[in-house]
């Protein structure tokens, strides 16, 4: 039935009394964009909507309306759930989430420069007592662009936008990596510091590279849920999804980012149990409400209405789970901050 209505859509232009004006084609097969007051204006082009996009939708919102009629569920086109568009916008609630997020991790990142410029004493040098403000700076601008491209693809998925998110996420999810380590091995030497992380830096590129010039490999999303968080999640629980349902971390990219994401787990996991740190409590708070977002990938469901659907939830949990992240950061700074000032008397 589907494959049906997007041929005929494809020849005719129309799903059922909906017609579209790109679709119309000149006998060389050229399309017909019709005179220029029947054009989309230049500002609204960057949809990127042609004749078979639109056929596409269409066909599958009409094709739900039946199923639904009939009493049947909804089931995946091309992978992907029936979503009802807003504004041309394919998932918007993800993509509200997600601007959120990037919200919430611009507001803790400008809270973590106040603190550590204005509210926290500085060295004789106007620099910061703490080790790792130029690396969490860094950090930040990552989590950022992450959340913006995944903003932007969930408006509209191409393949330009497809490997700007998956590409940013693979540079987020690589740089959390070398932060923990840095972090957790209190590695405050410069040349150590640059051992540890050309190779990683190294493996990363060349992965980005694979996924941009070789291979957009999909996976599944799960890995995303490592990738801004590491500290967040039981690895037990991870190890036991893999086990149980290795499907859902198919892809060499998912693969990629679960092997440095597991390896967060164990070492902040390992870190948060053997540290006396003040707030190590809300490590272990990130790895409950980590657990819960994760567990609205691995147990997906359809959207609800046509707009909200597991995956959307994900992105709607990871809200919280910034501003705690955020939190943490400021109180390990006050704390190291604090540390090193007292052997300095």
């Amino acid at each position: 039935m589907f494959r049906t209505c997007l041929e005929d859509c494809e020849k005719s232009g129309c799903v059922g009394e909906m017609c579209f004006q790109h679709c119309k084609f000149s006998s060389d097969g050229k399309p017909i964009d019709g005179p220029w007051y029947l054009q989309e204006p230049l500002y609204q082009k960057w949809k990127q909507w042609d004749c078979r996009s639109d056929c596409r939708y269409h066909c599958m919102i009409a094709r739900e309306e039946q199923r639904w009629k009939l009493g049947g569920k909804p089931i995946k086109y091309h992978g992907k759930w029936p979503f009802q568009r807003v504004y041309a916008i394919q998932e918007p609630a993800a993509v509200v989430f997600s601007a959120i997020s990037l919200a919430i991790q611009f507001h803790g990142w400008l809270s973590f420069f106040i603190l550590l410029n204005y509210k926290l004493p500085l060295r004789p040098d106007k620099k910061t007592y703490y080790e790792y403000t130029g690396l969490l700076h860094i950090y930040a601008i990552l989590a950022m662009n992450f959340w913006f491209w995944s903003a932007v693809c969930h408006t509209r998925d191409v393949e330009l936008t497809e490997k700007l998110d998956y590409s940013s996420a693979a540079a987020l999810v690589g740089f959390s990596f070398i932060l923990t380590i840095l972090r957790t091995f209190d590695v405050r030497d410069e040349a150590s510091r640059v051992m540890v992380a050309a190779p990683l830096i190294a493996f990363v590129m060349t992965h980005i590279l694979y996924l941009n010039f070789y291979k957009l490999d999909y996976g599944n999303s799960v890995y995303e849920s490592l990738i801004s968080y590491p500290e967040l999640f039981s690895y037990r629980f991870v190890l036991v999804s893999f086990i149980t349902n290795p499907d859902l971390f198919a892809g060499l990219n998912t693969k990629v980012c679960m092997a440095m994401g597991v390896a967060n787990l164990l070492i902040w996991g390992v870190w948060a149990g053997v540290t006396s740190h003040p707030s190590r409590w809300k490590v272990w708070l990130f790895n409950v409400g980590g657990t819960i977002a994760l567990l609205l990938e691995i147990y997906d469901f359809p959207p609800y209405k046509g707009f909200i659907d597991a995956h959307a939830l994900w992105h709607a949990a990871n809200i919280p789970l910034a501003y705690i992240s955020w939190s943490f950061v400021r109180d390990d700074a006050v704390f190291r901050t604090s540390t090193l000032l007292k052997k300095t008397k």
